[in-house]
């Protein structure tokens, strides 16, 4: 791409605020479960969302995040449980209200554009209802919104990764529906765009004030978007809070390491702490003998010196990011490496003896069955 291109790319949005108000939607999953090929895919799933809040579902491949999206937009029967929109079921087994009677928009990771329909007419899709002459002003305010006006003559192809998102938010939005899902809608945008794409976006899901249920498998795009986020495992949400609560308490170890890497160290607690090759750690609430997992995050677990306090330990690698630098340091007694990242230090080398110094309050504690 080049940088004309680019340029266009993260320029050209409308004006904030003229997205247009949705009559947000509630929506609830009660104990919904969903079996495919024979598989549980959802498991007893619980959810409820509020009118007008944004949630993210996490979680990794087959955890079943996207099927609970398609089961809130009605393409996806339920074999157990309910699926209440506004108070109304929606999904049970023997009822199944179809997508064009819920009240839905839909933005899928593929954009899923009508490649025959010219821009306008994508968007005037879903606009029916209006008539011709409302259906077209609509959507050409949407349009407007989403930086595309001046091209609505013109068709999927012609326009750019970056503009068929814009378009297919367009289209989700045009109808002002009172319930927003999105499957991983920035995942196929080239990484110097999705991060100015994915702030514009959340810029009009605030302003059309519509519930939102956000599928991604990005820890910090979650944080980023959610007022809540949802991480799910085997069909099922583990945890649910703001992004921030779940990164400093994961509900358990596999939590923490989905939202970042870890260095992990196995101790016993001895008197209200976990004895480590880096000095001690609090255990409050543990008793003698418990055996636990130190679990030691690259940002902020540990600081690295050239003299005074610490534990001795060497740089064994380092590599140069934007701002940062990401060592791996080895500490003895400790079985791998510890991983580090820290404000960019060119004295910092591989080779160099450092002392290495525990952040207790960033360093967590897990329970070893």
């Amino acid at each position: 791409m080049s940088t004309d291109d680019l340029s266009s790319e993260l320029g050209g949005w409308g004006a904030r605020g003229t997205a247009g108000v949705s009559f947000a939607a509630a929506l609830v999953f009660r104990e919904v479960g969903v079996r495919l090929g024979g598989r549980p895919v959802l498991d007893r799933f619980d959810l409820k969302l509020k009118a007008g809040e944004i949630v993210c579902l996490l979680g990794e491949s087959g955890s079943g995040k996207s099927t609970a999206l398609r089961v809130a937009a009605g393409i996806q029967p339920v074999d157990a449980g309910e699926v209440r929109i506004n108070d109304e079921v929606v999904s049970a087994p023997g009822r199944h209200v179809p997508p064009d009677r819920r009240g839905i928009g839909l933005m899928f990771q593929d954009f899923a554009l009508f490649p025959h329909l010219s821009v306008l007419e994508n968007v005037m899709f879903g606009l029916k209802r209006l008539g011709r002459a409302g259906a077209r002003a609509q959507a050409h305010a949407a349009l407007a919104r989403v930086g595309l006006a001046g091209r609505e003559g013109d068709y999927p192809h012609m326009l750019s990764g970056g503009q068929q998102q814009r378009l297919a938010l367009a289209r989700s939005v045009a109808p002002r529906p009172g319930l927003l899902l999105l499957d991983e809608p920035f995942s196929s945008l080239d990484a110097r765009l999705r991060e100015s794409v994915r702030g514009e976006t959340l810029a009009v899901l605030r302003e059309t004030r519509a519930t939102s249920v956000i599928v991604t498998h990005d820890p910090e795009e979650a944080m980023l978007l959610g007022d809540r986020v949802a991480l799910l495992r085997a069909g099922r949400i583990v945890q649910i809070d703001t992004g921030a609560e779940i990164y400093r308490k994961p509900v358990d170890l596999d939590a923490a390491r989905f939202f970042s890497p870890l260095s992990e160290i196995e101790s016993v607690v001895r008197a209200g702490a976990a004895e480590t090759p880096l000095g001690l750690v609090p255990t409050p609430g543990r008793p003698d003998g418990r055996r636990v997992t130190i679990a030691i995050r690259p940002a902020g677990g540990v600081d690295l010196g050239d003299g005074g306090t610490g534990v001795p330990g060497r740089i064994v690698s380092k590599r140069d990011a934007i701002g940062e630098d990401i060592c791996e340091v080895k500490v003895e007694g400790v079985d791998r490496p510890i991983a580090v990242r820290q404000r960019a230090n060119a004295a910092m080398r591989p080779g160099q003896d450092v002392f290495v110094i525990l952040n207790a309050e960033h360093i967590l504690v897990f329970d070893r069955d």
